[in-house]
Formats: C-alpha cells, sequence, structure tokens
C-alpha cells in the first residue's frame, strides 16, 4: 500500500512538472492558489487527479498482467 501511494505521488508530482513546469519555476504558489479556478477539459480543480488516476491505471494494468504471467510461469516450472 505505501509503495503504491508513493507510485501514486511520483506520478503527480512528475505529471504536474512536466505539463506546468514554466509556472512552477516562475510563479508556484500562485499557480497553485488559482487551482480552485482551473478549466481543464471541464474537470475544474480535480484534473490533476484525475490525470494522474488515469495515468496511474495505465501503467498497472501491464504491472498486473506480467504480474500474472509471473505467477504462471513460475508455478509450472
Amino acid at each position: 500500500m505505501k509503495r503504491e501511494l508513493l507510485y501514486l505521488g511520483l506520478i503527480f508530482v512528475v505529471l504536474s512538472l512536466i505539463i506546468h513546469y514554466k509556472e512552477f519555476l516562475s510563479f508556484p504558489l500562485e499557480h497553485i492558489q488559482n487551482l480552485q479556478d482551473a478549466g481543464a477539459y471541464g474537470f475544474g480543480f480535480l484534473h490533476p487527479f484525475l490525470f494522474t488516476l488515469l495515468v496511474y491505471i495505465i501503467l498497472l494494468i501491464p504491472r498486473i498482467i506480467i504480474k500474472i504471467i509471473n505467477k504462471l510461469t513460475t508455478k509450472y516450472n
């Protein structure tokens, strides 16, 4: 559970720095305060969390498939 929360946090930070690097370098506190008025794709202030969750799920699916394959291969060997 701790590891998954760490993954979520890292994805959140990396995505926000990649997408909004200019804002974070020039005026980070103002950018965070303006989050309540954000209108990204109609999601408003929830957009960073929704995008983070979407990327997390996209990365989680191959991890689960690989884990299942590894269990099956070690079971039959």
